[in-house]
């Protein structure tokens, strides 16, 4: 076994291998671009991410209003059933106007 791992290695590695560390400036401009890109994509990115939790604050925002809207209108509603009431309405004709009911006397049937 150690004999083939040295005659192994006196057969791949015949020549030491130099690794060449000089710089590749023909790539330099296709990295920037590829940088430029990468800059892009994550500020759109936090762009979109912020543009949706304001429209998610808009919409809370607008959620309760409407609930709130809703809550005067039901509020009112019962208001102005609480204020069509014919008692109420005949007390202030008689106290506030000083209306009566008619006698039978004033009633005239139209035939």
């Amino acid at each position: 076994m150690a004999n083939a791992r040295v005659a192994f290695g006196k057969l791949a590695f015949t020549k030491k291998v130099e690794k060449d560390f000089s710089l590749r400036w023909d790539l330099l401009p296709y990295l920037m671009v590829v940088l430029l890109l990468l800059t892009g994509v994550s500020l759109f990115h936090v762009w979109s991410r912020i543009r949706v939790i304001e429209y998610g604050l808009q919409i809370t925002e607008a959620g309760r209003f409407l609930k709130d809207a809703q809550q005067d209108n039901s509020r009112l509603r019962l208001e102005v059933a609480s204020l069509k009431t014919p008692a109420r309405i005949e007390g202030l004709a008689r106290d506030e106007l000083g209306m009566a009911l008619p006698t039978d006397q004033q009633v005239v049937a139209v035939r």
